[in-house]
């Protein structure tokens, strides 16, 4: 019979420490973990999958993962030789069957005798996330993923699990969820929905170390004696979903190793050639940050009047077009500053990726991981379009920072990180005001130079930002640190209005009589509202006591002049 051992066969790719690219076995990767730099797969989403199964099977081989804070300390300081590489090499040869891609009876990650009523085979571009849908043009894939080898197979069939698209899908004998041959949406896959974070090193040992929580942090992370990852189930899954009470997740084996779709490859002996995937185990996501530590997590008041039950929680997904550095606030603290001025006193208005909250609390009450430790915040997500049934972006941006910024009580060095991100938001809010205004002198569409002036402004303070946040570590002064950032987003946002106002059209010079709300008329002209862009960011960025961006930042004209007599 063919076979295909992820346990000894090369398939997962690796970069390691000395820039050189190869695929490992799940064997060689442990073992080689504090010389690899990352798993860098296909895409990101397939990288963060790839890291979530690694996390199941080195929670699962140290049955639970570390029991204690002491027990964690203790593989984070012993080093490379301290790592439970041989743990885990036992462990994974105790259940090497069960990791063979192409096993008769229990293949990995799929469902051996998955079918459908007419007994169809499908391309593998139902599994394949980087082959356009319906637009082949700039791509390595442009007549489709016809053949793939057992590595890259493999690789895909653990991301369909996490990011599969929804839609109809075909439907497998014994689904009882088959109407006409089809199933329809059930929702995307098991991370699809999250707003990923991942918690980096400077190793594949050290972002192994990191997110794994130990037992005892229990109101971080449940973990029930029926967690089990996939693969230790006593039963091999079929074609229908398992029962809600069955299913779980009961802990982070599970949950990383779910199985939301119903996978079967078809194959020659040498590579793969068409699939079968149908939808499996539907995951409830509310209310689960109490197993999910790898998102945030926010209030849905839509929710709360529906279920009329108080908190609810979902998770809180990334913006494609928004930078990893503005979200800071809801990272770090759990929500945005708005957010927390309309959360009531009952419960909090977010909550933190609770991965970062113990490395928060690991800064503050460790030795083993200093205050003044540095990390790399990694977001993840997918971005659905068309009802879900496609990928219309993936989001994949880190900040590197200092995991005081994660304390939960020593939150100077915090609020002063939020306070930043703030004073950039009101600075690049001027300045798309700034462009509104000089449409609005010339007579021309506001809307998009409002929006084409904000996204050159916050390219503008996207390096700089970066820059500035790893300098913020213990020790700093933190007032100096906010005047160098008050500084800096004033004199670049500063520049960038002076390039708008001098390649304003000649209708914007000449400027228009625009009426007041009192009955007035003023003269509105490219030097006017220069003049208003100016005064407010000295105001608004420079002053201490400056405000945030209004919420509707709709005020085209950051200043009004004098009025002119009717």
């Amino acid at each position: 019979m063919p076979s295909f051992d992820l346990t000894s066969q090369p398939w997962l790719p690796v970069l390691l420490r000395d820039g050189v690219e190869k695929e490992l076995s799940l064997t060689e990767v442990f073992e080689q973990a504090h010389d690899i730099r990352r798993v860098p797969g296909d895409l990101p989403t397939q990288e963060f999958a790839l890291i979530r199964l690694l996390l199941a099977v080195l929670y699962d081989a140290l049955e639970g993962g570390p029991d204690t804070r002491e027990a964690w300390e203790e593989l984070w300081t012993a080093g490379p030789d301290g790592f439970p590489a041989d743990r885990v090499a036992a462990y994974l040869a105790r259940h090497q069957e069960h990791f063979d891609l192409l096993h008769p009876e229990r293949p990995f990650f799929q469902v051996a005798d998955l079918r459908t009523a007419k007994d169809e085979v499908f391309a593998l571009d139902r599994i394949v996330a980087d082959v356009p849908n319906n637009d082949r043009f700039l791509t390595m894939r442009a007549h489709g993923a016809q053949r793939l080898s057992f590595a890259e197979a493999a690789r895909w069939v653990v991301h369909a699990h996490a990011w599969d698209v929804s839609g109809i899908k075909s439907g497998a004998v014994g689904d009882p969820r088959v109407k006409a041959g089809k199933v329809y949406p059930q929702g995307v896959g098991s991370a699809g929905m999250l707003g990923c974070v991942l918690a980096e090193g400077d190793t594949l040992r050290e972002t192994l170390l990191l997110n794994l929580i130990p037992r005892e942090e229990e109101d971080l992370l449940r973990h029930d004696e029926e967690d089990l990852p996939v693969w230790r189930r006593p039963q091999p899954l079929g074609a229908a979903p398992l029962p809600e009470a069955e299913a779980g997740p009961f802990g982070p084996r599970g949950l990383y190793t779910w199985q939301a779709r119903r996978v079967r490859l078809h194959h020659d002996g040498e590579a793969a050639y068409g699939v079968v995937l149908a939808y499996g185990d539907p995951l409830p996501y509310r209310d689960m940050h109490g197993r999910e530590p790898m998102t945030g997590w926010r209030r849905s008041e839509q929710q709360e009047k529906k279920l009329r039950t108080i908190p609810v929680y979902l998770p809180r997904t990334h913006d494609p077009a928004r930078t990893a550095w503005r979200g800071l606030a809801s990272l770090i603290t759990g929500y945005p500053p708005e957010a927390a001025r309309r959360g009531g006193r009952d419960a909090a208005p977010g909550i933190t990726p609770r991965v970062l909250e113990w490395l928060g609390r690991m800064a503050e009450e460790s030795d083993a991981l200093g205050p003044d430790h540095m990390i790399r915040a990694r977001l993840l997500g997918c971005s659905y379009g068309t009802q879900q049934s496609v990928v219309a972006d993936v989001v994949d941006d880190s900040l590197s920072l200092s995991v005081v910024l994660l304390s939960p009580h020593d939150t100077a060095l915090r609020d002063t990180a939020v306070r930043a991100v703030q004073l950039a938001e009101t600075a690049v809010w001027l300045l798309g005001n700034l462009a509104a205004g000089l449409a609005e002198a010339a007579g021309t569409d506001q809307a998009t130079p409002r929006a084409e002036a904000r996204e050159r402004g916050f390219g503008e303070l996207d390096g700089p930002f970066r820059q500035w946040l790893a300098g913020l570590t213990p020790g700093v002064d933190i007032d100096e640190r906010l005047e160098n950032w008050r500084r800096t987003a004033h004199d670049r946002v500063r520049a960038l209005g002076s390039e708008l106002v001098a390649s304003s059209s000649e209708a914007a010079w000449e400027g228009r009589v625009k009426p007041t709300a009192k009955g007035g008329t003023y003269w509105l002209n490219s030097a006017s509202v220069e003049y208003g862009f100016h005064k407010e960011l000295r105001k608004r960025v420079l002053a201490p006591e400056d405000d945030g961006p209004p919420d509707d930042g709709q005020d085209s004209s950051p200043d009004r002049p004098e009025e002119l007599t009717p």
